[in-house]
């Protein structure tokens, strides 16, 4: 987008416990928004002492900790080891409440292309395409994802310099643009399996994560 950033501001704030099914748990700070330029129910998740993380940053110290992370109802519910979005989450949320910061779930399924669309994508994968092939097969953007409600949310809380939890240099790039200041970006850990390997190779040779692939030099 161009212009000034649309106001968002916060609409309703609960604790919410959470626990991963590998016993890990912690209690988040759950936000929700008017005002999102696409009109989604994105949420925010204070995590750790978010609070304290966002004042130190206030008063010149070290940024929030913090992670923009897109729906994927296939791996973030159910597991599926096509991709590596699962594994992801349950690393930041850990990471994040450890240092104090925020995960912004962002409701962008398949990079924005949505959840059928993503299983159509899948039936081209198995015929050989590569992630980012296949949504252009469908008439789709490689990677359709808008990060300005992201930075609406950012800016909402008071968190407008940040260390960013990404390998996706995208998402880096477009919270500058929409006035974010990036003070670092923070690689994920590898999360690699047999069924993911080609996607994750992809997301290397065609969009410049940072992942350090044992195969990919």
């Amino acid at each position: 987008m161009s212009g000034a950033l649309p106001v968002a501001t916060i609409r309703t704030e609960v604790p919410v416990p959470l626990r991963f099914p590998d016993g890990y748990t912690t209690t988040a700070r759950v936000f929700s928004f008017h005002g999102l330029v696409d009109g989604r129910e994105h949420l925010a998740f204070g995590l750790g002492d978010w609070s304290v993380a966002l004042d130190r940053a206030a008063g010149g110290g070290p940024p929030p900790l913090v992670r923009p992370h897109s729906e994927c109802l296939t791996g973030d519910v159910f597991g599926s080891q096509r991709c590596d979005c699962g594994p992801q989450l349950r690393e930041a949320v850990e990471r994040i409440a450890d240092a104090g910061g925020l995960l912004l779930y962002l409701r962008q399924e398949g990079r924005g292309i949505g959840l059928y669309a993503k299983l159509d994508a899948y039936a081209l994968q198995d015929a050989g395409m590569d992630t980012y092939e296949a949504n252009e097969a469908l008439g789709r953007g490689a990677d359709e994802r808008d990060y300005t409600v992201a930075a609406q949310m950012l800016v909402a809380l008071g968190a407008d310099r940040v260390a960013l939890l990404s390998n996706n240099p995208d998402k880096a790039e477009q919270l500058r643009r929409l006035g974010v200041e990036v003070a670092e970006r923070v690689p994920t850990g590898l999360h690699l399996s047999a069924a993911n390997a080609g996607y994750l190779a992809a997301k290397v040779d065609r969009a410049a994560h940072t992942i350090d692939l044992p195969f990919v030099r």
